[in-house]
């Protein structure tokens, strides 16, 4: 027996809400819009499996608002999202897992009142196999064949440990189990007591006398499904992958390409699935929808949109194009040299890839070198050293080893290494994370890897590519925009101002114990803004906040010293250009809407607290900008076919901003697209202006914004 208790626990207050979309309230009655958001998913998660796709819909509610919104038949709800099978095919991503289609939905409050947001979406799920056809599928052999390896039962812990089982070993009884390990013996030597006396009967013997089922991998370990204390074993081929799950661990790099492949999605397509989905789904037939006055208009939310132009990039003036200017959101280097070229004058180069022989080494390290040179840089034509081939088991070794071979030729000189040309296996798992560690952390060398399909092909593209790279690395400037140079950029020219960008990475689902990692890099000149110095700083596990923007301690000798990223960013850019920075614009990536005011209380703060360290009053203004583009909005031209206002790939053209309508009710926000699309649809970059002190007008910031991502 179960008694439920119901209790009041709260009145949502929509006369609030009303009030905050008219522009009179300042904050948004979180409550509400939960409440709102309850009642549309209603539907879908009682119907359970099914999906699709994004967009803005508008619906007018019981508050005479307009709300925005989207629906489906049967589906598996995924945090916001819904996914189903039956839309359209799975697809397989390999050692177990398939891809699901679904879509996203969040009430989100807009000028037009509530809107709901909808979008497209795909994510991987467990095959509903037998555990063992699961476990062959992931060790990719015939698991009868030889006995596990301890690699092998790390594994299939790892990928089974949390997931959802049921039986097949009792008829129509599918009674279901979570995984909670692997028994560290074999089925054939497990036993286990059957009654209070103390008889013990192994799990094979079991089976049989019991349910008449004889067990025939006895050499794999049993699934373990119960406790510590009350240990309960499943042979695995009685056992079957419940349907539904997700995965949400890490996926690898095969089982990201397939998803992708998946996903990928012309505009034009996307926007017809869309509308059929919404058509299918009848949301005037919504009985919960209906029970709260919701009334669901099925037509697309039209916006303005404007596009701004492209800036004028600089070149250097020995090059046959002293300028140029990018249409649709593309260039490239014919022509051209770098504005300032960097140097390299001694490099060497390290090959991992079993397939790329010396000669070849040798014959892309020099293509690449002649790149370089015609692209603008001072670079040699020659190595310290010929290429080493080394194996990527030994990248530790290899790297250190080489390293000091080369600066016993050139310390004597009094020079350094400028750059080392890294040859890596197309599939190369950790070993890029390895290099650019012992790279960075421990030999302080600039490093630029090249996969082996790019040896091979060696197009002239690529390696004009690669030479930019290469210029930043080293100090160069590829290009500047020529506002810039005349001084003709609004709150920027006028006085040394610098530019920082900032962004937190977060370790994957089920990496329990690893930090996460803040990056924060700063303009180091002025007027041009182009070239940028970073630093990174390890801090607490999924911390959002970043840490060591500020930092106090005390030092034995000196007492009470102050440090931290931006005050080292700031004394960089004062010893680079020779003034301190009279204007601070902050970037700020990968926040999300709940945290908003609690990132920019901490960081403004570090922020302050880093300028006055310095100097004593020293208080330049400050404009912090949050930049989300892991959001779901898409926008899509108004007619497809009008090449006046999409690119090639079907997409809006780059430089295309929207600030009205589907924005934030009272704040100062934006969306904007600076890139060109390739493939699928083009996501644009939110930006909210959180703290604005520079007093920039919606133009000059959308302006700047958009002309940085050029540079």
């Amino acid at each position: 027996q179960f008694r439920v208790v119901i209790k009041f626990a709260a009145r949502a207050d929509l006369h609030h809400l009303a009030m905050f979309l008219a522009g009179r309230q300042p904050d948004a009655p979180q409550e509400a819009l939960q409440v709102l958001d309850i009642v549309l998913r209603e539907l879908p998660t009682a119907r359970y499996p099914l999906a699709n796709h994004v967009l803005f819909y508008c619906f007018s509610g019981c508050m005479g608002h307009n709300f925005h919104v989207f629906f489906f038949c049967r589906y598996s709800p995924v945090g916001r999202s819904f996914y189903s099978p039956n839309l359209g095919r799975r697809q397989k991503l390999g050692d177990g897992l398939e891809s699901w289609r679904g879509f996203y939905q969040s009430i989100r409050p807009t000028q037009m009142g509530l809107s709901l947001n909808i979008d497209m979406s795909s994510t991987a799920f467990i095959e509903p196999l037998p555990v063992i056809d699961f476990v062959a599928q992931l060790l990719s052999r015939d698991i009868s064949v030889r006995p596990l390896s301890d690699s092998d039962r790390v594994k299939i812990k790892k990928a089974l440990r949390g997931v959802k089982v049921e039986v097949t070993h009792r008829g129509n009884m599918r009674r279901k189990y979570r995984i909670s390990g692997l028994t560290s013996q074999a089925t054939r030597e497990l036993s286990f007591p059957v009654d209070d006396r103390g008889t013990v009967k192994t799990v094979v013997q079991y089976f049989l006398e019991t349910y008449g089922f004889n067990i025939q991998h006895t050499t794999l370990p049993c699934l373990q499904v119960g406790n510590q204390q009350r240990p309960n074993y499943l042979p695995m081929e009685v056992c079957k992958i419940v349907e539904g799950q997700r995965y949400s661990k890490r996926l690898n790099e095969k089982q990201i390409t397939a998803l992708l492949k998946v996903t990928c999605q012309r505009p034009q397509e996307r926007e017809k699935d869309i509308l059929q989905t919404v058509h299918h789904n009848a949301y005037y037939e919504d009985p919960y929808a209906q029970e709260f006055g919701i009334k669901i208009d099925e037509r697309l939310a039209s916006v303005e949109a404007r596009v701004l132009p492209p800036p004028r990039l600089k070149y250097h003036d020995s090059g046959r194009e002293k300028d140029v200017l990018p249409r649709i959101g593309q260039w490239n280097m014919m022509n051209k040299k770098m504005v300032n070229g960097g140097r390299v004058s001694h490099w060497a180069c390290i090959n991992f890839s079993r397939n790329v022989q010396d000669s070849a080494a040798r014959g892309f390290c020099h293509e690449l070198a002649i790149m370089c040179q015609i692209s603008g840089m001072d670079f040699a034509p020659e190595p310290v050293l010929p290429p080493l081939t080394a194996r990527p088991e030994h990248v530790e070794r290899a790297l250190k080893a080489r390293y000091q071979d080369a600066m016993n030729i050139i310390r004597p000189q009094g020079r350094e290494l400028d750059l080392l040309i890294v040859i890596l296996p197309d599939n190369n798992g950790s070993l890029y994370g390895d290099l650019k560690r012992i790279c960075e952390t421990d030999l302080g060398l600039v490093s630029q890897c090249c996969l082996t399909k790019h040896v091979f092909k060696m197009s002239k593209q690529y390696l004009a590519n690669v030479a930019l790279k290469i210029n930043v690395k080293v100090g160069g400037r590829n290009t500047v925009l020529v506002d810039a140079l005349t001084r003709r950029i609004p709150l920027v020219s006028d006085r040394p101002t610098i530019i920082f960008g900032a962004d937190v990475t977060h370790p994957h689902p089920g990496e329990d114990s690893s930090p996460s990692i803040a990056a924060v890099v700063a303009s180091q000149d002025w007027p041009e803004v182009t070239k940028y110095a970073g630093l990174v700083s390890a801090q607490a596990h999924r911390q959002e906040l970043i840490q060591d923007l500020f930092k106090v301690w005390q030092d034995p000798q000196r007492g009470t010293v102050t440090g931290g990223m931006i005050k080292e960013l700031l004394i960089s850019f004062k010893r680079a250009t020779g003034q301190k920075p009279q204007r601070i614009i902050f970037y700020r990536d990968g926040v999300s809407e709940g945290q908003f005011y609690q990132v920019l209380l901490y960081e403004l703060d570090a922020i302050r607290k880093a300028c006055a360290s310095l100097e004593p009053n020293y208080q330049p203004p400050v404009t912090f900008v949050v930049v989300q583009k892991r959001h779901h909005t898409r926008l899509f031209a108004n007619n497809h076919n009008d090449q006046r206002t999409v690119d090639r790939s079907g997409n809006i053209l780059p430089g295309t901003v929207v600030d009205s309508k589907i924005c934030h009710p009272t704040e100062f926000d934006f969306y904007l697209c600076s890139h060109a699309g390739i493939q699928g649809t083009s996501r644009p970059a939110h930006y909210h202006v959180l703290w604005d002190e520079n007093k920039f007008t919606a133009d000059e910031l959308q302006t700047l914004t958009n002309n940085l991502c050029y540079t």
